[in-house]
């Protein structure tokens, strides 16, 4: 298991890395601060192509709320500061309309430095409310994909999506998300929406965050619609492990993609100092 320390200066390395203007893998580090640089420079990087990454908190019986629906403190202190700098690296997070319904949720950047993503709603049949913080005007672009002739508020940007069987292709959702100029997009919620986008083979990697919690019963964290019968043919994905404090972080490759994320931009055996070696070549 990987301690991750995130220091102000290996931050700014992992924003300068999304800039396109470092790499992940020069410089002289602690331990802790390399092992940062290990879990968020992947996400960071812009060169590999487009990154499609979910991420999930649950109790160690994998439960993501109380039978009562109450979420607010599954993941500690740490996990959350981990989500906010997950949304600062992405280009946009997705969310599903019952997520935003429940939680109402803001989905910015508000634990560390860094930009705030484009927000994404799915929406099928435009329940969202038009106040709904996700879609408060402030600077920062606001897609709803729907498939219903719903108007949405100035500066909402729209996608229709047409219904198959009842629910949206999650190939169709991120070919529109790149049409609009997101390439690296984060699934941030609920386990449905999740599941639909592993299910579909369309995950380059999956974090699932893990507090020291046991709740006993309330909703699972990812239920599939097509379960598997036999443990042989289940999801078996390249497997890292880091310490984030209060939470366990298991990041999940699920493609050749999040493998090539892992390799050094430069010869790394050669020492330099942390500031050093900062372009990408």
């Amino acid at each position: 298991m990987h301690n991750v320390t995130v220091t102000p200066d290996v931050w700014d390395r992992i924003l300068a890395v999304r800039a396109g203007r470092a790499c992940p893998c020069c410089g002289d580090w602690s331990d802790g601060e390399r092992a940062a640089l290990a879990l968020y420079g992947p996400l960071a990087r812009r060169d590999l192509g487009p990154v499609t990454v979910a991420q999930i908190g649950q109790s160690l019986d994998g439960r993501v709320a109380t039978v009562a629906g109450d979420a607010r403190d599954v993941s500690g202190p740490d996990g959350l500061a981990h989500l906010h700098r997950m949304r600062a690296l992405v280009d946009g997070v997705v969310i599903g309309v019952g997520t935003a319904l429940h939680d109402n949720p803001r989905l910015t950047v508000r634990l560390c430095s860094g930009p705030n993503p484009a927000r994404i709603v799915i929406d099928p049949k435009g329940r969202l409310p038009d106040d709904a913080p996700a879609l408060r005007a402030d600077g920062t672009r606001r897609f709803v994909i729907q498939a219903v002739e719903r108007p949405r508020p100035t500066g909402v940007e729209v996608i229709r999506l047409p219904l198959i069987d009842g629910t949206f292709r999650p190939r169709a959702i991120l070919s529109a998300l790149h049409d609009a100029g997101l390439s690296t997009l984060l699934i941030e919620g609920g386990g449905i929406t999740i599941s639909t986008f592993l299910e579909a083979g369309l995950l380059t990697r999956m974090q699932v965050a893990v507090a020291p919690l046991l709740i006993g019963a309330g909703p699972a964290a990812l239920t599939t619609a097509s379960p598997r019968l036999k443990l042989a043919d289940c999801i078996r994905p390249d497997m890292r492990v880091f310490a984030l404090g209060t939470d366990v972080l298991f990041d999940c490759g699920l493609s050749p993609q999040a493998s090539a994320a892992l390799l050094p931009v430069h010869d790394t055996t050669q020492a330099v100092p942390r500031r050093a070696a900062s372009f990408l070549s």
